[in-house]
């Protein structure tokens, strides 16, 4: 039963890293287009929170429900699917850190120009970009881990 338990931890965080990355950018995606400067700080405002509560509190409830998942199983980390989830894991957070410090500086970007009454300055649309970017790694290899997790097929 305590290994369930912890299963469906490590379950439920998977699904809130994805649920609150798919969210996340659906938002600031919506935000971008509409070039609405006050709607794009507002949304970036609880973008951040939203990464902060949700996305953090996941990440790190992975790595410990995983090793005891491990532990209680008798999995050993050499196994070639979890070897490869670590290291996915890993490329994710190295994606998913300064896309956290990109969308702290579009909101404050955002913040600005409305403040100022002046249109979005050029780093905004670059740090978008960037941040559009960063994503795509960032949630495939996400995206590639619970696969592996299901599937276990090496």
């Amino acid at each position: 039963m305590l290994y369930l338990f912890i299963e469906y931890l490590h379950v439920l965080g998977a699904i809130v890293i994805l649920g609150t990355g798919t969210g996340i950018a659906f938002f600031m995606l919506m935000a971008h287009r509409s070039g609405d400067a006050a709607f794009i700080a507002k949304t970036a405002e609880v973008v951040v929170i939203a990464d902060f509560i949700f996305t953090l509190s996941s990440v790190l409830l992975q790595p410990v429900t995983g090793g005891l998942l491990m532990w209680l199983s008798s999995t050993a980390i050499t196994e070639g699917w979890l070897m490869t989830s670590l290291v996915l894991y890993a490329v994710a957070g190295l994606f998913w850190v300064p896309v956290v410090f990109m969308q702290i500086e579009m909101r404050d970007l955002a913040r600005a120009a409305v403040a100022g009454a002046t249109p979005l300055p050029p780093r905004y649309d670059m740090l978008f970009r960037r941040w559009f970017l960063f994503g795509i790694p960032g949630f495939g290899s996400v995206m590639a881990i619970l696969w592996l997790m299901i599937a276990k097929p090496f």
